[in-house]
């Protein structure tokens, strides 16, 4: 009773930080507006990164090409929001409403993460990161290329003019003034995508604790012994796919709306690569950790922008290392320094930190001398 009484109390709390961080970032920061856009793409990020974490961190398959149901809930929003193929589109598929929307960029990701998982089900480790890797780079070939004979993403110039989101007569492209407030775009955009975020986060921790999310783990332990024990693998690897695809699509689509813009440079093999960091980072398999892994990758880079580029003024009045270059150096070496001290992530699950780091060097000593016993009376 008490853990629950605590955990509402730090639930309100956490609810009243968020409700009022746009307007605190505006008041400590004098470019306010630029911060809560880096929350807004956090927030995104996180999504994509619990995704994966069905994925990676509970079915255990390395997917190295996840961004590409990125890019599929984004083109798709795209396609059917701006002006660029409205001429072929049919009525009823031209700007849907924005909560059916939704849907589709979450099923057709989905359907796209079955067709990645369909002829890898036999592939675990080097061969199936390999292979989804080749699937997410065919899908941002593709993105760049469909351009002709029919121009269906516009290449690599990408698609511009997509509509903002509207609700129940709302424009989210235009200032909207509530209880004497006024709400620019970028707020708007903050809310919306912290309530789809909050959304993916209940639906991962309710995945968590049901029957799949266990048969999931028990895949990613030992996938023959689940078979033996009745567990669908084929059927619960697909699902694994499907989910963490339909998170990615409407994340993708929350961009899409976002931007105003697409276009294929957004996503490249490298933004695959960091949302995995973030995943591993934080803690493989524990939401509260791919949360944290989330927000430190997004938002370190940033914070080290507005560090280097002063420092280098103030110590040489020139800015003497690209400063792009330098940040990302500087990030590289911390990751590695904290995947070596807790390879385990920052916040990892209860079963992964047993595994990595006994509670004491005595106790597996004494089951060891303890099963060798066992042994020798046997013999």
């Amino acid at each position: 009773m008490k853990n629950t009484r605590n955990n509402t109390v730090l639930l309100a709390v956490l609810a009243v930080v968020l409700a009022v961080l746009p307007w605190a970032l505006g008041g400590l920061f004098e470019n306010g507006n630029s911060w809560l856009r880096a929350v807004d793409f956090a927030l995104l990020y996180i999504m994509l990164a619990l995704g994966l974490n069905i994925v990676v961190g509970y079915a255990g398959l390395l997917d190295l090409g996840y961004i590409a149901f990125y890019a599929v809930g984004a083109y798709l929003f795209a396609i059917l929001n701006s002006p660029h193929l409205q001429a072929v589109l049919p009525a009823w598929l031209s700007h849907p409403p924005f909560l059916v929307m939704m849907v589709m960029a979450a099923v057709v990701a989905g359907i796209f993460g079955v067709l990645l998982g369909s002829p890898t089900l036999k592939l675990r480790g080097d061969y199936l990161a390999i292979v989804t890797l080749g699937f997410g780079e065919i899908v941002r070939i593709f993105m760049n290329n469909l351009d002709r004979p029919i121009n269906i993403t516009n290449g690599p110039q990408g698609i511009n003019n997509i509509d903002p989101v509207q609700i129940a007569g709302y424009d989210f492209g235009r200032p909207i003034e509530f209880l004497g407030l006024t709400f620019e775009k970028i707020h708007l955009y903050y809310y919306l995508i912290l309530a789809f975020c909050a959304l993916i986060i209940f639906v991962s921790i309710r995945l968590q604790n049901s029957r799949i999310g266990r048969a999931w783990v028990a895949i990613r332990e030992d996938e023959i012994a689940a078979n033996a024990m009745g567990i669908n693998t084929r059927n619960v690897k697909l699902l694994a796919f499907a989910m963490g695809a339909s998170f990615g699509g409407v994340s993708g689509a929350l961009f899409a709306s976002f931007q105003g813009f697409v276009s294929p440079e957004s996503f490249v093999l490298m933004e695959s690569v960091m949302v995995l960091c973030m995943v591993v980072l934080g803690g493989m398999g524990n939401i509260p950790g791919v949360i944290l892994g989330a927000i430190i990758v997004s938002i370190t880079p940033e914070l080290l922008r507005d560090i280097i580029n002063p420092l280098q003024m103030a110590i040489a009045g020139k800015k003497v290392v690209d400063p792009e270059n330098l940040r990302m150096l500087i990030f590289g070496l911390a990751m590695i320094i904290i995947m070596l001290v807790r390879p385990e992530g920052l916040w990892p699950s209860k079963r992964r930190r047993a595994e990595l780091h006994p509670k004491t060097k005595g106790i597996a000593l004494q089951e060891k001398d303890s099963l060798q016993d066992a042994e020798r009376n046997h013999d």
